[in-house]
């Protein structure tokens, strides 16, 4: 059963609620490593991603319990400096536990961490911005092994932004002896949502949201309770499926000002977006497109992560598009699964063509990550036929039960 199967040519219609956002819940569990106590995460997601980093932090000594979309950590008795390799090995994201137990107990050894395969994403950056800090890093042939008797505040300039990168200084630098400057820092909404939790547990930073951080280390933190923000990706992931099928879809809970690029997109490709109170309506088709150019980038550039599902939009639409990628160097791995379900998409370097008006077919195609998984779902949705994606999983990392949140909206989809 790793696989969705979908009925296309349905038009989405109807209300979902935008799940905790994965992004920020991950690096905010790690943060509990820095607390001696227990903490409260709310609309913690469902998803596979999370259950791997519970997994992670339980092996190391952490107690944690899961009642319904509240998780509570207690990392007083964190002991271990090892993580299994089964759960390094399928998330990317077990990385930046490195800083947080450098912070904490002053040690830890890993096996070099996977996830998706759309890029490189090497952890030069982590570990050579770490040594500035006093950490000792052996390098191995599968991992790693890194001590510190005590960490200390460094000027850290990075060569390019790197969400990873700041999210490891961060945590390495709230229990730091002095103070941490890490310029250039990604600005997502992510990265201010961890802030804000550290913040909240006393750690002093300032510039969250800016390009410069300044981290005055403390002796120590206290256990909070924070609720996570809504996820900007699944929120955007439903909007381009309402695109794509011309349905009116109400997003309960979108976080309306972290999606200020995408919402303009959308706007531009044909989309209608009514704002209320506790969220956004889509209306897919109810303008002509005046922009079909998109160039993903750092926040509050348009996203990577959705970079995928909007290639969708403009296979769908009359005009097409063209799509411009500069985060990751292997983000179009979804062309040739498109390509199956007939779509016209010309890829030159880090630039996709994509022809418009696309009849596009059912077909058995293959997520090979993430992203671009949900996003095949996408092109199901809006396909003549019958469609199956394998390998669910991927998309089970990031999303809530699709398949329910999909059948509310009106999607003929079941598991297959």
């Amino acid at each position: 059963m790793d696989a969705i199967r979908i009925y296309g040519g349905n038009c989405l219609n109807g209300q979902t609620r935008i799940q905790g956002s994965k992004n920020a819940s991950l690096p905010i569990l790690a943060a509990t490593l820095l607390i001696n106590g227990t903490c409260e995460i709310e609309n913690c997601p469902d998803i596979s991603d999370v259950y791997h980093m519970q997994r992670l932090l339980e092996s190391l000594g952490c107690s944690v319990e899961r009642e319904g979309t509240l998780v509570r950590v207690d990392a007083t008795g964190l002991s271990e400096c090892r993580m299994p390799s089964d759960s390094v090995g399928v998330m990317r994201s077990s990385v930046m536990l490195v800083g947080a137990l450098l912070a904490r107990i002053g040690s830890i050894c890993m096996e070099y961490p996977g996830g998706c395969v759309i890029g490189a994403r090497p952890i030069d950056l982590h570990l050579f911005s770490l040594r500035q800090m006093g950490v000792a890093i052996e390098e191995k042939e599968n991992g790693f092994c890194a001590k510190a008797a005590k960490l200390h505040g460094a000027t850290l300039m990075l060569p390019f932004v790197s969400v990873g990168a700041t999210e490891n200084l961060i945590l390495a630098a709230v229990l730091a002896d002095g103070v941490t400057v890490i310029e250039p820092a990604a600005r997502e909404p992510e990265i201010q949502a961890l802030c804000e939790f550290l913040q909240s547990a006393g750690a002093q930073i300032e510039g969250a949201g800016t390009e410069r951080l300044v981290i005055n280390g403390v002796k120590s933190l206290m256990p909070v309770r924070y609720r996570v923000p809504a996820d900007r990706i699944v929120a955007g992931t439903y909007i381009s499926a309402c695109m794509c099928t011309g349905g009116r879809v109400f997003l309960q809970n979108a976080p309306v000002h972290h999606m200020k690029s995408v919402l303009s997109y959308a706007d531009k490709m044909g989309a209608a977006i009514e704002y209320e109170s506790d969220g956004i309506l889509v209306i897919g088709k109810d303008h002509e497109s005046t922009c079909n150019i998109v160039t993903t980038g750092c926040y509050p550039a348009f996203p990577t992560d959705l970079q995928s599902p909007f290639m969708v939009v403009m296979a769908a639409s009359t005009a097409g598009g063209r799509i411009e990628e500069t985060v990751f160097e292997n983000r179009f791995r979804i062309v040739p699964e498109l390509r199956k379900m007939g779509a016209n998409i010309m890829i030159h370097g880090n630039v996709a063509y994509i022809g418009g008006d696309s009849k596009l077919h059912g077909a058995i195609v293959e997520a090979q990550e993430l992203r671009g998984g949900a996003a095949l779902v996408v092109a199901a949705l809006s396909a003549e036929g019958t469609s199956i994606v394998t390998n669910r999983h991927y998309i089970d990392r990031g999303y809530e039960d699709i398949v329910l949140s999909l059948r509310d909206l009106g999607a003929d989809v079941e598991l297959a």
